[in-house]
């Protein structure tokens, strides 16, 4: 999390009357205590702003749709996987009526939109940091996705 936007939680707090805020983001945890005034005038305790690790989520190996066995070829190891980059819902499409962004076989190209991650009521596209052929759609409509977990196998050699 950046310097400026703890700044400004940390002012939000003290013009609060919240004693004490925690925000996650990216990982990164912030809470921010208020200094409480004690009968005497003095703070009773010191205010804490620190950033508390997280640990790091475990990847969860790719779900392989029903019918089609799981097996570490050769060929699967030259494949290029697109992960989510968030905890979110994900959407194959801009709308329930639209057609998809992209289906297995499709060819795609460096910064096109391969689906939606929706995390905080946001909606954040996803695109494609390389070229090629989709091989595997690894994750169904609207369904949950974690960070890291892979949603697209991509077949880079076209």
């Amino acid at each position: 999390m950046r310097e400026t936007k703890i700044r400004k939680l940390i002012r939000l707090v003290e013009q609060s009357d919240v004693n004490e805020l925690e925000v996650t983001s990216w990982g990164r945890r912030v809470r921010i205590t208020k200094r409480l005034a004690g009968p005497n005038g003095h703070s009773e305790q010191p205010a804490v702003v620190g950033h508390i690790p997280q640990p790091k989520p475990k990847e969860k190996p790719p779900v392989e749709p029903s019918g089609v066995e799981s097996s570490a070829s050769s060929t699967d190891k030259k494949y290029v996987e697109i992960k989510s980059p968030m905890v979110g819902t994900f959407y194959a499409s801009p709308a329930p009526d639209a057609p998809p962004y992209v289906k297995e076989g499709q060819n795609i190209s460096v910064g096109q939109v391969v689906c939606i991650v929706e995390a905080m009521k946001l909606m954040n596209e996803i695109e494609s940091e390389m070229a090629g052929r989709v091989t595997k759609v690894l994750v169904e409509n609207a369904q949950p996705v974690e960070f890291g977990q892979v949603m697209f196998l991509i077949d880079p050699e076209k």
